[in-house]
């Protein structure tokens, strides 16, 4: 009996040590983790497919490396973000977000008309995605909203600014993370 229980010591201290956890106790684990609710600090892993109103795919990574982000962080728009507190692991959704909770209505402010010489020839036409840097230094990608006999009127909104977005959401875990 000494014998057994002396084994039964040692074989509990290898299990803590080496991390290895009884099969009931990981199946508890699981399940708390599964039941865990999406709300802010907690990292958040979820498929999604953008579209518009056309039905047209933007953006999909369903079949490919999950999206990852910590919920409150404001690393993804508003409106989903909002549309994904209260969800759980295995849970889908279908989240609308309009423009005002995704990226902006477009503004105005955002037209500029350049010199018609300071763009390349080759790029003086609607529609042309142009790139360039602003005056920190950051990346910026104008698109030519219309050629005029001495300017080109650029749009430095972002593409999908006054847009309305379909996502088609399913979240794959949700895990106990760090406030944002």
């Amino acid at each position: 009996m000494r014998v057994l229980r002396f084994t039964f010591r040692v074989l509990c201290t290898f299990v803590l040590i080496a991390g290895i956890v009884p099969t009931s106790i990981q199946a508890k684990s699981s399940e708390a983790a599964s039941s865990m609710t999406i709300a802010d600090g907690m990292m958040v892993s979820l498929e999604y497919t953008l579209t518009l109103e056309d039905q047209a795919v933007l953006d999909t990574n369903v079949g490919g490396a999950p999206l990852t982000f910590a919920q409150g962080s404001h690393k993804i728009i508003p409106g989903l973000e909002q549309a994904l507190e209260g969800m759980k692991a295995g849970e889908s959704k279908k989240v609308t977000v309009g423009p005002q909770d995704g990226y902006g209505e477009i503004d105005p402010r955002g037209f500029q008309e350049i010199p018609i010489d300071q763009i390349p020839p080759d790029a003086r036409k609607v529609g042309m995605q142009l790139q360039g840097k602003n005056p920190e230094g950051h990346v910026i990608r104008p698109v030519v909203k219309e050629v005029k006999e001495h300017v080109v009127v650029l749009d430095f909104n972002h593409p999908l600014a006054g847009k309305t977005l379909y996502f088609d959401v399913k979240v794959l875990d949700v895990t106990a993370g760090t406030s944002p």
